[in-house]
């Protein structure tokens, strides 16, 4: 069941769990997810990055949009970080049902400026639009962008943003990067701003970089106003780790029907750990009340 985000989001928020969004790369990646739904009974929502796009070409959203529409899973189509009004259009004329700009970069005039337009032009057609305020981290080897230094999210802002602007939901910066993490340790998200962010916003959060953050803090999110938490690193390392392991295991296996049950397995086994953690596990029914 096809669906755009706003609608997905408000349940979720209501209910407090969070739908994971998940980067697909390729039809693997897209089976991952909606057999993952599936069987924990769980909203979700696929959500592509222009460079996966420019990899994957404008025609891999027929097939997306086909598969989600078969499925009796509440899902929506999202593109991730949409860098300029182009990306959105792009992504509006090829069927996907929610979009991001991401304008972080630019001032906070410019932002609420930017974000405004694509809110008008997106929900004339009933796509939901989801911006950012403050900026996400980046980790080595991720492609989904970020900036060197994060810059936290502050509430009053957040608050005059979503006023402003009107739009459907808001990705908050409180410590999260994209990508692995390669030091010691894990970072500590600033719960306590989050709260803050929470009680100026009445719309859902969004929360990037939701790879290889602890739990008990991921946790904790969704019942401060978190309702879409993304995900990509931690399913995609567990794709590609077993596929280097079978190849390495199995050197003249070359048919894909034989490599990639196992890959397309392992990365489904942590998007349905993923699911149980952001409590969406067993919450599709709440979508046919």
């Amino acid at each position: 069941m096809l669906l755009n985000m706003k609608d997905l989001l408000k349940t979720a928020y209501e209910n407090q769990f969070a739908v994971g969004s998940y980067n697909v790369a390729n039809s693997e990646f897209v089976r991952v997810v909606i057999e993952a739904a599936e069987e924990k009974n769980a909203p979700a929502i696929i959500q592509i990055h222009p460079n996966e796009i420019e990899l994957l070409g404008d025609e891999f959203t027929a097939y997306v949009r086909e598969i989600c529409q078969r499925t009796s899973i509440p899902v929506a189509i999202h593109l991730d970080h949409g860098a300029s009004v182009q990306d959105v259009m792009r992504a509006i004329r090829n069927g996907f049902t929610s979009v991001m700009i991401d304008a972080s970069h630019a001032s906070f005039e410019d932002n609420i400026a930017i974000t405004k337009e694509v809110v008008q032009l997106a929900h004339a057609v009933n796509v939901s639009v989801e911006a950012e305020l403050g900026t996400i981290g980046s980790n080595d080897n991720s492609s989904e962008g970020g900036a060197d230094e994060i810059l936290y999210t502050d509430p009053q802002d957040a608050k005059i943003f979503v006023e402003e602007t009107g739009v459907d939901t808001l990705a908050v910066a409180i410590g999260t990067s994209h990508g692995q993490y390669k030091h010691a340790g894990k970072p500590e998200l600033k719960l306590d701003l989050l709260q803050e962010i929470h009680q100026q916003v009445n719309i859902p959060l969004v929360l990037h970089g939701g790879s290889d953050n602890k739990d008990e803090e991921i946790s904790q999110t969704y019942l401060h106003g978190v309702s879409k938490i993304n995900l990509s690193t931690d399913m995609k390392n567990a794709f590609f780790q077993e596929m280097r392991s079978f190849l390495t295991e199995n050197q003249g296996a070359y048919e894909p029907d034989v490599i990639m049950p196992s890959a397309r397995n392992a990365a489904k086994e942590v998007v349905k750990k993923k699911m149980d953690l952001f409590n969406s596990t067993n919450h599709a029914h709440l979508y046919f009340k």
